[in-house]
């Protein structure tokens, strides 16, 4: 067993979905490279940034989705460095007033995590590499767009509990309606300091940060990595280089960046341009009234209702499941499934057929397919063509039902006569009992119409019994 115990603390970038940019009119949207660019992201001389209110409310709602203490002042200040993708040579952001104080996270073992901080401030634009030609162009359409920082305490102690902390981080963004946290096209983006002490010790080792990493598998990857590198390190006599270093997911190896800056570094200052924004109680619990419910709040919604734990969990791995799951129960009538009976839909034909929680079929469509089948106007057998022939469209369930010539049940006694039928041709199935061959016969004389349970209830007592 190792000596040492593994300390991590992260840094958390996501995006936050307004409409604009978050010190100018600029889209915040994807377009062609530095199209949605402006003299004031720019950083031309006179132009003057104007905060956005959207920003800071978003902000606020993320601190009240982790429990921050919500600080009564937004002040920004600028952080001076000198970089490509930084057109002013400096970025706004926060330090000594970050909009939300604290806030927690708590994992499935009960331990807790805490937050510093949770902070606003401007993207820097983006690099981008051709390899090919040997060159690197800047694209500044990403620079400006508001950005929230959550820094952690330094409470996490493996790679685990680094992983199932950003799972819970990322849903409540997403549940709370702030970001769109899409990590694949950097939405979400993890810093990781990570340093080692031995057991028992009171002192932090060295941190070593690696910065920009894009996904939880790849903070797994570089967290376990460091963490052996270092050891060896340590086990051999030598000090742990403080130092910001590289992450090569391909590899599966860091390379060092450059030293650790510290925070004079930056030479922090008020931003001139900015006036500090009072944040009232009022508007506080204003946001706080509008804030969705969470992944786990829903969960236990879910669970009241009747689920198992289990169901609740799938149908809140992403926002828009757990809402269509809400709609389909709004929606329903009397007759409609059960919110048991709807999640099986859900999680068999409906998830089978989405990628990455795309559903494309609507609320209703959905009720009226389920409701179809327990009225038995189209067989559970048929409502697989069903809903393949609504996915993506606007149609009514029953129209395309009809079009397709799956209405319409087979009644008892119609069923009744041909069962008789099929057993009188078929004297040899019916002495060897092969229900299963004789089940093929009715379904295929009935064109798949028979209810398949009560057609096998009828052929077994045709049969004489089970």
């Amino acid at each position: 067993m190792s000596k040492y115990e593994l300390t991590v603390g992260l840094e958390i970038h996501c995006h936050l979905n307004t409409q604009t940019k978050i010190f100018c009119r600029c889209a915040n949207a994807e377009a062609e490279p530095n199209t949605n660019v402006c003299p004031a992201c720019l950083g031309m001389p006179g132009a003057l940034p104007v905060a956005s209110r959207a920003a800071i409310e978003k902000t606020i709602v993320a601190g009240l989705a982790f429990d921050c203490k919500i600080n009564d002042l937004a002040v920004f200040e600028r952080k001076n460095y000198f970089y490509p993708d930084l057109p002013k040579g400096y970025q706004i952001t926060q330090n000594d007033f970050p909009i939300c104080l604290g806030g927690r996270v708590t994992l499935g073992n009960n331990k807790t995590i805490r937050l510093n901080r949770i902070h606003l401030e401007e993207d820097a634009g983006k690099l981008v590499h051709d390899e090919v030609r040997g060159e690197t162009l800047v694209d500044y359409n990403r620079g400006g767009c508001a950005l929230i920082e959550m820094v952690t305490e330094p409470d996490i102690t493996s790679a685990a509990e680094a992983v199932e902390f950003l799972e819970e981080v990322r849903s409540r963004l997403l549940f709370a309606g702030v970001s769109f946290a899409r990590m694949e096209e950097g939405e979400l983006r993890f810093d990781v300091n990570i340093s080692l002490k031995k057991k028992g010790a009171k002192q932090f080792g060295n941190r070593v940060e690696m910065k920009n990493l894009n996904s939880f598998k790849m903070v797994a990857r570089a967290i376990e990595f460091e963490a052996n590198r270092q050891e060896a390190l340590l086990e051999n006599g030598r000090e742990i280089t403080v130092e910001t270093r590289k992450w090569n997911d391909g590899k599966g190896i860091s390379t060092p960046m450059r030293s650790k800056e510290a925070s004079t570094d930056y030479r922090y200052f008020p931003d001139p341009d900015q006036y500090p924004i009072k944040i009232t109680k009022e508007d506080v619990n204003r946001l706080r009234d509008t804030l969705p419910k969470l992944a786990h709040e829903l969960q236990a919604e879910f669970v009241a209702l009747g689920l198992p734990e289990y169901d609740a969990d799938i149908l809140t791995r992403d926002k828009g499941l757990a809402e269509f799951f809400k709609e389909c129960l709004s929606g329903r009538c009397p007759s409609a499934p059960t919110p048991k009976e709807l999640s099986n839909w859900i999680l068999g034909d409906v998830l089978s057929r989405t990628t990455n929680f795309e559903i494309k079929i609507t609320p209703t469509q959905l009720v009226d397919v389920i409701n179809m089948v327990n009225s038995n106007q189209i067989t559970r057998k048929n409502a697989p063509t069903l809903l393949d022939a609504l996915w993506g469209t606007d149609k009514g369930a029953k129209k395309v039902a009809e079009k397709l010539g799956l209405l319409g049940g087979v009644d008892a006694s119609e069923l009744g006569k041909i069962i008789d039928e099929i057993l009188a041709t078929n004297p040899k199935a019916v002495a060897d009992r092969a229900t299963t061959f004789l089940m093929g016969q009715i379904m295929k004389a009935t064109k798949g119409k028979a209810d398949a349970n009560i057609a096998r209830e009828m052929l077994l007592a045709k049969l004489g019994g089970g």
